[in-house]
């Protein structure tokens, strides 16, 4: 009877050091938590308007393009069902030939997903 009370006494003690020794290195850790606000506005909702879409699509075009971009005014914005800004420039004279700048806007975090012109 008495050499069976070390035999489970033994694996006791190993489990009781170990587990102690677990919470004392997740003491250590470092936890990093996402922090949601609810009264931010700007969750999903980083291209409210039109205009916002547009002021990005000219600071995204204009280094791309220059300053030539400016004569594809007015630019024309419009939101889809996925929530994709979808910017395009217009042609001076409908008759000409030549493309406008497209670009495409996600609104929820403002991912550029397409810039190009056409020709």
């Amino acid at each position: 009877m008495k050499n069976k009370i070390p035999v489970v006494f033994i694996p006791l003690l190993f489990l009781i050091h170990f587990n102690i020794s677990a919470q004392e290195k997740d003491e250590n850790k470092i936890v990093y938590e996402r922090i949601v606000y609810t009264d931010d506005p700007l969750p999903n909702n980083l291209v409210p308007d039109k205009k916002t879409a547009i002021k990005i699509a000219e600071a995204i075009w204009l280094p791309i393009y220059g300053k030539m971009i400016y004569n594809e005014k007015p630019f024309v914005a419009e939101l889809t069902s996925t929530g994709i800004w979808i910017v395009n420039g217009s042609l001076q004279n409908p008759r000409e030939k030549g493309g406008t700048a497209h670009i495409e806007i996600q609104k929820s975090d403002c991912k550029i997903l397409k810039v190009y012109h056409g020709k």
